[in-house]
């Protein structure tokens, strides 16, 4: 029998490598021989297997420092340091044949997603799980986004059986172990391969993974322990909502499985235009119109605002799309609680089908202004004579 290499040489690290540099070395190599990835070499199996042979021992620190000490003696039945006065382990470790400890486990998940020998792996889903969340989307005026309001939302969601208690059972009967799991919600198959034995784990197809089945089921829920109901809720909307925003509502959706908490409610909000005011943030704005008296003699207006109306001084000579400032006025914020302001523009509205008294009295103001009525206009044509000059 060939003479067995030095488990340092074969993951081809030293002595003194840490655990994530052998790590590091044995998955590295044991992709490289897997007898799956190489079918046409008839030494990756060898090759392999000794690879893992070397990482299950080198893993282990207990396993480590008796091999740093004995070699491969170390885990040999009889032979030199094996049993012997001079061997603090007795008659050595057994099972190291290329296929156990964290090696194996590691290798399998690695290329199948599923157990090695002594069945590690993916375990059934027979916890306590939540319930799913509910989405309703729910318009609103400008009004209630900005001063906030109380809203009816009516749900059909799936909720714990009163009856039952949510166990699926009928009254005075309880659930029982599922006899093919055994309880643990999942079917283990042995399969024998050339690495050993290989345990396949799927979710056990009688209690479809809960690990307990219901003989007498609840007349109301047929056993599910879940029935729908039709609820209304009342949301409350805070001040200061925009369009798009989501509100949680905790613990509003559907009714957990296997005493799992109820899942949660989110409201997305949608917010209706309005007709006057505008929104950006916590600003409000809006666009207000005088006439071309107003605008030059300046004038006291009316303004409304999300407060009621207030009278603002237009400036004389206002001149269109001024922008004037309301503090306060705006819409609070959610963060801070702080009140935006209200922005107001200007507008100058140009009169139309005037009477010949009103054209008359605008001509004596031109001839007044030296025939131009727009005392910038002077200062413009100057301008572009001076371009031509």
């Amino acid at each position: 029998m060939a003479e067995k290499r030095d488990y340092y040489e074969v993951l081809g690290v030293s002595k003194n490598a840490s655990a994530d540099e052998l790590k590091k070395a044995y998955h590295k190599l044991a992709r490289k021989y897997h007898p799956d990835l190489n079918k046409n070499d008839p030494t990756a199996a060898d090759k392999f297997k000794e690879v893992n042979e070397a990482y299950s021992v080198l893993s282990d620190p207990q396993k480590k420092a008796a091999y740093d000490q004995y070699g491969h003696a170390a885990f040999q039945n009889g032979g030199a340091g094996a049993g012997g006065a001079g061997n603090p382990f007795g008659g050595g470790f057994q099972g190291f044949g290329g296929f156990g400890g964290e090696g194996m486990d590691d290798i399998f998940n690695m290329f199948f997603g599923g157990a090695g020998r002594g069945g590690a792996g993916r375990r059934a889903d027979n916890g306590p799980r939540q319930g799913t969340d509910l989405r309703e989307d729910m318009p609103i005026t400008f009004e209630e986004a900005a001063f906030g309001t109380e809203k009816k939302v009516r749900l059909n969601r799936e909720e714990e059986c009163e009856t039952c208690h949510g166990s699926g059972a009928a009254p005075g009967s309880m659930p029982e172990t599922c006899p093919d799991c055994h309880g643990t919600g999942e079917i283990r198959v042995t399969q024998n391969s050339l690495f050993g034995q290989v345990v396949n784990v799927r979710s056990c197809p009688k209690c479809h993974g809960t690990g307990k089945i219901v003989t007498n089921p609840c007349k109301d829920c047929h056993g599910t322990g879940r029935v729908k109901r039709r609820r209304i809720l009342t949301v409350k909307i805070p001040a200061g909502v925009d369009n798009g925003s989501r509100l949680r509502v905790a613990g509003e959706g559907e009714a957990g499985l296997r005493g799992g908490r109820p899942g949660d409610l989110y409201v997305y909000l949608y917010v209706k235009p309005h007709a006057f005011f505008e929104r950006e943030g916590t600003t409000v704005a809006c666009e207000v119109p005088i006439n071309i008296v107003q605008a030059t003699l300046g004038a006291e207006v009316e303004v409304p605002t999300l407060y009621g109306k207030v009278k603002v001084r237009i400036p004389e000579g206002t001149q269109p799309n001024k922008v004037l400032r309301l503090k306060g006025k705006g819409i609070v914020s959610l963060r801070n609680g702080r009140k935006g302001d209200q922005m107001v523009r200007i507008k100058v509205v140009i009169p139309t089908g005037l009477s010949d008294a009103q054209k008359e009295a605008l001509r004596k103001f031109a001839e007044a202004e030296g025939g131009s009525i727009n005392p910038e206009e002077k200062s413009f044509w100057n301008k572009i004579k001076g371009l031509f000059k």
